[in-house]
């Protein structure tokens, strides 16, 4: 009986150690059933890792080579046309001040011809005729100082330009 004993005693033993075993198959299933794609990932960061220093610098600097004039030109542009779009603020500020001080220099004017064309014509002996040409000179003097001050925007802005281009030499 001592026999059948110890024969009992292996076989709960072995079947012990069966259960472990399977329970370690398991285990180690579970765990490396990512296996592949671990691998895959892995091998991906090896490709990255067999570029050496020089080679990643020399991609580096061939990059911005290609890349940095590209960048300057279009600053060049952005700069010129903000440059393009300042001028323009500036020539239409000049441009309604001018128009604003005709349309407030005009009234003015106007009124104090209308009421002293009447007062002269019935005092000093104006003629309609002297007063139609007066008018008109008045009229052709606003058209030229508004010419004038035309020209002079002009003349400034040329100015300013050729200062921005003789500023890029």
């Amino acid at each position: 009986m001592s026999a059948a004993n110890t024969l009992e005693n292996c076989v709960s033993s072995l079947r012990s150690s069966m259960q472990l075993l399977d329970s370690s198959i398991n285990i180690l299933d579970s765990g490396t059933s990512d296996f592949p794609r671990l691998a895959k990932v892995l091998q991906a960061t090896r490709h990255f890792e067999l570029v050496s220093e020089p080679e990643l610098q020399n991609a580096q600097s061939s990059l911005l080579s290609e890349i940095q004039p590209e960048v300057e030109s279009m600053l060049d542009r952005v700069a010129v046309y903000l440059d393009k779009l300042q001028r323009r603020e500036e020539s239409l500020i000049a441009k309604c001040e001018l128009q604003q001080g005709r349309l407030s220099s005009r009234h003015p004017e106007q009124q104090y011809h209308s009421k002293g064309s009447a007062q002269s014509s019935s005092h000093a002996g104006v003629t309609p005729l002297e007063e139609l040409k007066m008018q008109q000179l008045r009229q052709k003097k606003d058209r030229l100082s508004y010419a004038v001050g035309r020209l002079e925007l002009q003349a400034n802005q040329r100015e300013r330009q050729l200062r921005k281009s003789m500023a890029g030499f």
